[in-house]
C-alpha cells in the first residue's frame, strides 16, 4: 500500500502543479535535511505567520444550483465624528465596492497583502469560487453536471447580489478569477455597462489555454494533453489514495508548485509556506472537476464590454501557467487598458510581489474615483527582497 501511496503521490503533484498551477512551495526542504527537521520547520513557518489569518463580516448566498457561497466583506469604517470623508458624495465612485476574486485551487485568503494594504481605505468583498475555500462543494458537480466559467460568473452575479446589491463596483480576479470577471460581463453585459467602474486582470487569460505548454519541451507537451483528462479524472475517482499519496511526498510536491508559482528565488519561506497550504487544502477530485473548463474557455469577445471604463491587466514574466502572451492578448482587445508585465515574477504575483500589485490596483482604484488621489495605503510586509515592472506594449 505504501508504494501506491507514493505513485500516486507522484501522479498527484505533477498533475496538481499542472493543471491548477495556482500554488507555492516552501524553501526550507533539502534534500540533506531529515524529513522530521524538515516537517518541524513547515510548523514553525505556520505558527510564526499571520497569513491568511484577516477576516471581515462574514456571509454567504445561494448559486443558482442551491451552492453555498463564503463571502467576507471588509466595510469601510465611518468618519470620524466632526470629519468628512475626501470622497464627495455627490461623485459617481461614491459607495464603491471591490470585489476580489481568486484563483483555481487558492481562495480568498490569497488576497492577504492586499487585504491588508486596503482595509480602511474602501468596501471590499472577498469571496471563495465554489468547491474552494470556505464555499461548499458545488451542488451540480454531485449531480453530474461539468463545471464552466459561465457557471463560476453566474456564481459572482450571486455574490454580488447578495453583497453589493447597488451602487458602483470594481472587479478584480487572479487567474481563474480574471476569467470568472470576463464570464459575469459576458451573460451580464448590463450590469457591467450600468454600474462596473473598473476591472483588473491579473495573471489571467481570455482563451487559448489548450496551447499552454506549461514549461515543457516540445516533445511533452502533445502527450500532456492527451493524457492529462484521463489521468485527473482516475485520480478524481481515488481521492482518498491521492490524498495519502500528497502526504507522502510532501518535499516533491513543494518543489514542484514553487517551480511553478513563484519566478524569483528570494520568496519568503513563510509566504510559500502559506501559498502550499492553500493548494493543499483543495481535494483531488475538486482538480479533477475544474480543469476541463479551462480548456473550452474562450471570452475574448466579452472583453468588450470593459472597452469604455478602466481596466488594469497584470503579468508575470516568469507565470508558466498563464503566459505574459495571454495579457498582451487582452490588451490588444483593449487598446486603452493598462498592462504591466512583472519582472521575475510567475503565477502567484499577488503573494510575490505584493507592493507592487497593491500599488497599481491603487492606481487604479484612484482612476476610477473610488478612491481620492493621493491615497497612502497600509502594508504588511514584503514577500522577496524587490522587483521591477514595466508597462506592456
Amino acid at each position: 500500500m505504501s508504494e501506491n501511496w507514493r505513485k500516486a503521490g507522484w501522479a498527484g503533484a505533477a498533475i496538481g502543479v499542472i493543471a491548477a498551477g495556482a500554488a507555492a512551495g516552501v524553501a526550507v526542504e533539502r534534500i540533506t535535511v531529515g524529513r522530521g527537521i524538515r516537517m518541524k520547520a513547515r510548523l514553525a513557518l505556520d505558527a510564526a505567520g499571520d497569513y491568511g489569518s484577516l477576516r471581515g463580516t462574514e456571509g454567504s448566498c445561494r448559486a443558482e444550483d442551491g451552492t453555498e457561497l463564503y463571502y467576507e466583506t471588509d466595510e469601510l469604517p465611518p468618519a470620524p465624528p466632526g470629519k468628512k470623508r475626501r470622497l464627495r458624495r455627490s461623485s459617481p465612485a461614491a459607495g464603491t465596492t471591490v470585489v476580489f476574486c481568486h484563483g483555481y485551487c487558492l481562495g480568498q485568503d490569497s488576497w492577504h497583502f492586499q487585504r491588508a494594504a486596503l482595509r480602511g481605505v474602501l468596501r471590499a468583498v472577498y469571496w471563495d469560487q465554489r468547491s474552494h475555500g470556505r464555499s461548499a462543494r458545488g451542488l451540480a458537480q454531485a449531480d453530474g453536471e461539468p463545471v464552466t466559467i459561465e457557471q463560476l460568473g453566474r456564481d459572482l452575479k450571486a455574490v454580488i447580489d447578495a453583497t453589493a446589491p447597488e451602487g458602483p463596483l470594481v472587479l478584480v480576479g487572479h487567474s481563474m478569477g480574471g476569467m470568472t470577471v470576463m464570464a459575469l460581463a459576458e451573460q451580464f453585459p448590463e450590469l457591467v455597462r450600468d454600474r462596473v467602474i473598473g476591472v483588473a486582470l491579473v495573471g489571467t487569460s481570455s482563451g487559448r489555454l489548450d496551447q499552454v505548454t506549461y514549461g515543457l519541451p516540445s516533445v511533452g507537451q502533445g502527450a500532456v494533453r492527451r493524457i492529462l483528462p484521463g489521468v485527473l479524472r482516475a485520480l478524481g475517482s481515488q481521492v482518498e489514495l491521492v490524498e495519502k499519496g500528497r502526504r507522502a511526498t510532501a518535499d516533491l510536491f513543494a518543489g514542484m508548485i514553487k517551480l511553478y508559482s513563484f519566478g524569483s528565488r528570494d520568496v519568503d519561506p513563510g509566504v510559500a509556506r502559506f501559498a502550499e497550504r492553500l493548494i493543499e487544502a483543495t481535494p483531488i477530485d475538486v482538480v479533477a472537476e475544474f480543469y476541463p473548463a479551462f480548456q473550452a474557455h474562450d471570452k475574448t469577445a466579452a472583453l468588450q464590454r470593459f472597452a469604455d471604463i478602466p481596466v488594469t491587466v497584470i503579468a508575470g514574466d516568469r507565470d508558466m501557467i498563464i503566459p505574459a502572451e495571454h495579457s498582451v492578448s487582452i490588451k490588444e482587445a483593449l487598446p486603452a487598458a493598462d498592462l504591466v508585465v512583472l519582472e521575475n515574477t510567475g503565477h502567484l504575483m499577488m503573494l510575490e510581489r505584493p507592493d507592487i500589485v497593491t500599488a497599481l490596483l491603487t492606481d487604479l482604484l484612484a482612476r476610477t474615483g473610488a478612491v481620492p488621489v493621493p491615497t497612502n495605503v497600509g502594508a504588511h510586509g514584503r514577500s522577496t527582497a524587490g522587483s521591477t515592472a514595466q508597462p506592456g506594449g
